[in-house]
């Protein structure tokens, strides 16, 4: 259905620009105009389009106001060079004239209406019709990677916005002088890379600031109360302080951890020893999703695969240990 709409509108594109040819320029050049503008208008649209196919998606409101934009951008440039089709050539700078001021009012036309979009009364809302509630990503989700791999598996579906402010974050970190921010700067713009190109999410980008702020955390809390959002985070005090502004906070690690699979005690399990523990005669062993597991008198055990019983589970903020000791050791 999106191609055959794009066809028509191809269509419609190629037939006005063949019309206005016609009645204005026919005469000019042997008529060859006939041909070079619906080229030109042709080969616009279809950037567009593969541009939009790639990745580039936007609010309808972000492309009503770039049409608009466009519209008003060629009444002016009209206007103004009307002038010069009286003298020799001035065909060519009438062109250039519409061409400069339509794609001067599509790209104003275009940033007013994301900034348009964003406002409730065109929001979508959670439940209904085509999405679910928009998320604010944060820098620590982006670059920490595990959103892009959630939103291919369909968990996570609607709109997702990347404010500037983030963007320009990442970006400073991407250029730092340590190599190791410098890596997660650029990781995390690759993760950004990837999720535009993620069928299941549609990533927009807002110009929102808001300037007398100077923390980001708070920026973005911000944002999310401004246009009615959720954060996406795995920041552990920004989840604290969104919480308490009353703004919704969908944090990665709370999911990861909520997804770990329940073990009770008196369960048996077999793990590898990998360390020493805290306390003396402890051993310390991890299962493959990261818990750790605490083996009483299980120093004597290292680098060794021992089976044991869990004897107790401790849920922490940061995650859960399971407490276990050797099967044998086990009455």
């Amino acid at each position: 259905m999106k191609w055959f709409l794009r066809v028509v509108v191809a269509l419609v594109v190629f037939y006005g620009a063949f019309n206005y040819a016609y009645t204005e320029m026919r005469y000019l050049a042997g008529g060859i105009w006939l041909v070079i503008l619906p080229l030109i208008a042709e080969t616009c649209l279809v950037a567009i389009f593969v541009s939009e196919a790639r990745g580039f998606k936007l609010h309808p409101m972000a492309y009503v106001g770039g049409f608009i934009g466009a519209i008003l951008g060629l009444v002016i440039g009209s206007l103004l060079g009307y002038v010069l089709l009286r003298i020799e050539g001035g065909i060519f700078l009438f062109i250039l004239i519409n061409s400069f001021f339509a794609y001067l009012g599509y790209t104003i036309g275009l940033a007013w209406g994301r900034e348009i979009g964003m406002l409730p009364l065109f929001r979508r809302k959670a439940g209904s019709g085509e999405g679910m509630k928009t998320k604010i990503l944060d820098t620590s989700v982006i670059i920490d990677g595990r959103i892009s791999d959630i939103c291919d598996c369909g968990f996570v579906e609607g709109t997702l916005i990347a404010p500037q402010f983030i963007l320009n974050e990442l970006q400073h970190i991407a250029d730092s002088s340590d190599p190791l921010k410098r890596a997660r700067g650029r990781r995390g713009l690759d993760i950004l890379n990837k999720l535009q190109k993620s069928p299941n999410v549609q990533i927009e980008i807002t110009e929102l600031d808001f300037p007398k702020i100077k923390e980001v955390d708070s920026k973005l809390i911000a944002l999310a109360r401004d246009i009615g959002a959720d954060i996406l985070t795995n920041d552990f005090n920004l989840n604290k302080i969104a919480q308490i502004q009353g703004v919704n906070v969908l944090n990665i690690n709370q999911l990861a951890n909520a997804v770990k699979p329940i073990v009770l005690p008196g369960e048996s399990m077999n793990v590898t020893i990998a360390r020493q523990g805290k306390e003396r005669g402890q051993g310390v062993a991890y299962l493959d999703d990261g818990t750790m597991v605490v083996v009483e008198q299980g120093e004597n055990l290292l680098n060794q695969n021992a089976d044991v019983v869990v004897t107790s589970i401790l849920q922490t903020p940061a995650g859960r240990m399971i407490f276990a000791a050797p099967k044998n050791h086990v009455s």
